[in-house]
This record gives C-alpha cells, sequence and structure tokens, in this order.
C-alpha cells in the first residue's frame, strides 16, 4: 500500500511493501515487505527488505538499513494515556546492521551499528556500536571515512 508518499525521482520501491505518510527522498531505495510510517529517508539511502520504519524517524543521506531493523518510537516509560511519538534521528553516511533495533535516540554520521545491536542511547559521529544494549566499540578514523565517501561517490 502507498498512501501520502512524498517520491523524489529515481526512488525505487520493490513490492510488496506498506508506506504511508512519509517522505522519501531523491534515489532512495526500498526492498520488499518494508513498512514506513511518517518519516523521512534521506537521498539515496537504501532500505533493506523486512525492515519497519515507524513516526517520528529521521534517516539522513546515504544511509544503509540491512535486512530486518526496528526503528521504535516510545521508551514504554510512560502511562499509555500520556504517549507521545519520540524522534529518532539518524545521521548521513551511517550503516545500521541486520535485525538491529533502534530505540528513540540520536545517531551521528558516518555511523556502523552491529547486526542485532540494540540501541537505547545516543550515538556519537564515526562510532562502531554493537551488543545489548549497544556500546561504542571504537571509533572509525578519518581514513576509513574518505574510503567511504570516495566509494559512495559524494
Amino acid at each position: 500500500m502507498l498512501a501520502n508518499v512524498l517520491k523524489g525521482p529515481n526512488v525505487r520501491i520493490m513490492e510488496p511493501v506498506n508506506l504511508y505518510d512519509c517522505d522519501l527522498h531523491d534515489g532512495v531505495f526500498v526492498g520488499p515487505f518494508v513498512e514506513i510510517q511518517g518519516a523521512v529517508i534521506g537521498a539515496h539511502t537504501r532500505i533493506s527488505s523486512h525492515s519497519f520504519v515507524c513516526e517520528g524517524v529521521t534517516i539522513g543521506a546515504r544511509c544503509f538499513i540491512a535486512h530486518g531493523v526496528m526503528f521504535i518510537n516510545d521508551r514504554f516509560d510512560a502511562p499509555l494515556r500520556d504517549w507521545s511519538c519520540q524522534p529518532t534521528h539518524v545521521g548521513k553516511h551511517t550503516r545500521i546492521g541486520s535485525n538491529a533495533t533502534i530505540l528513540p535516540v540520536t545517531i551521528g554520521e558516518h555511523v556502523i551499528i552491529g547486526a542485532g545491536a540494540v540501541v537505547t542511547k545516543d550515538v556519537p559521529s564515526w562510532a562502531v556500536v554493537a551488543g545489548n544494549p549497544a556500546r561504542v566499540l571504537r571509533y572509525r578514523t578519518a581514513e576509513e571515512i574518505k574510503e567511504d565517501l570516495c566509494e559512495s561517490g559524494s
């Protein structure tokens, strides 16, 4: 289903999907069995199959979201009657591994999140994180970032 989807040029969507009230910038790829609701996806970002991107999520340009990544817009720390959407921001050039779960946090630029990670706290730019809960393992070098930028064409 596609409802109220703003699509930039060169967007590719592999059916079946469930997309509504979202903004997909230029060159976004959405794999099959993906649900995106009320989110903004930056230019040239790839969302792989079986992922869920909920309301309140903003993903920067040139990110890679692997298979089965789940974003959550609630920390379940308030009574249901007081529920409000809590935002998540993912910086540009970030890669999130398969089956990661992302709670409402801010993730910096050029971050790598390991497969299966559960991200419960903000992640600084250039960090490599993994685990449950996710913890910083190391920081990426300027040389690694430069290689990424050369490969992505930006």
